[in-house]
């Protein structure tokens, strides 16, 4: 069952209030968006998106809640297109559900043997699959450093492009890191594949433009003293987040350093662990001139 990250912090520093309307743009298994419906009664509505068409349909019943199954770089334009607004508030849950990572079937996890694909959209063309047998070393190289912040990028980009049979799934390609990498790395607590499968699923999804893109839109359709609540879980994220706060001349930083899970909750959801939450308020011009 997939457990809400830093549900109760989330929910507080969002406020949401009776009659409000907010956006959550990666509603995943709708534990955040079912708990600010209740605080947005009777009358408030949440915009609930999300790429997975699965999810869509878990909660298609839920009350006020409005459903779309698309990918959150669009948010402006899907706002329009349901008549949404004011939005009192947005909320991005940058973690993908653990839901989609058991039953998927697409890759996500280095624990399993499934095929290489690790989209959230399956209607996209790039797959894990393409990447690994298609780019060169040197962008292989790029991507695991970049995005994965793997410091044996080299030595395993070079092994991936050594392959002699095409890389199809999981298993290989979990085979291959650990030819690559010394010896002690493979006992490490960390898994040694989990920061190219990383690498590969930011690439896959375009994840770091599509976030900076929909920060953009979300500073631009949200209400004065609305806010904005991004729970990342890599550093990646949490410094594009950070960056675009700091760099706003209309939002305001309402935590100077992000919120982290208490032990609690660490201890009920280990992937808790690694949540950041950053939270911004749209700053109201017309009270401060």
């Amino acid at each position: 069952m997939h457990i809400p990250v830093l549900l109760k912090e989330a929910i507080e520093n969002l406020n949401p209030q009776p009659n409000q309307n907010f956006v959550d743009c990666t509603i995943g298994g709708g534990g955040h968006s079912t708990a600010i419906l209740e605080r947005i009664k009777p009358e408030g509505k949440v915009l609930g998106i999300d790429l997975n068409k699965e999810a869509i349909e878990k909660l298609k019943d839920i009350k006020n809640l409005i459903l779309v199954n698309d990918n959150f770089v669009n948010l402006k334009s899907i706002a329009e297109k349901n008549n949404f607004h004011p939005i009192n508030g947005i909320l991005l849950d940058l973690g993908f559900s653990s839901d989609l990572l058991e039953a998927s079937g697409r890759g996500f996890s280095f624990l399993k043997d499934e095929p290489l694909d690790m989209r959230f959209d399956v209607r996209s063309d790039l797959t894990a699959e393409k990447v690994v047998n298609q780019y060169s070393e040197e962008d292989l190289i790029k991507i695991f450093k970049e995005y994965g912040e793997e410091k044996f990028s080299r030595r395993i980009a070079r092994q991936i492009v050594n392959e002699k049979q095409p890389i199809k799934t999981t298993a290989q390609l979990v085979e291959i890191i650990k030819r690559a990498v010394p010896s002690f790395y493979q006992h490490l607590r960390i898994h040694f594949a989990t920061r190219i499968f990383q690498a590969l699923r930011i690439e896959v999804n375009d994840e770091l433009n599509n976030l900076r893109e929909v920060l953009a839109q979300a500073e631009e359709i949200l209400e004065p003293e609305g806010r904005i609540a991004v729970i990342s879980f890599h550093s990646l994220e949490d410094r594009i987040v950070k960056r675009f706060f700091k760099g706003s001349e209309t939002l305001k930083i309402i935590t100077k350093k992000p919120i982290i899970a208490d032990d609690y909750e660490i201890e009920e959801n280990p992937r808790s662990r690694s949540a950041k939450l950053r939270i911004a308020e749209k700053i109201n011009f017309i009270l401060n001139n």
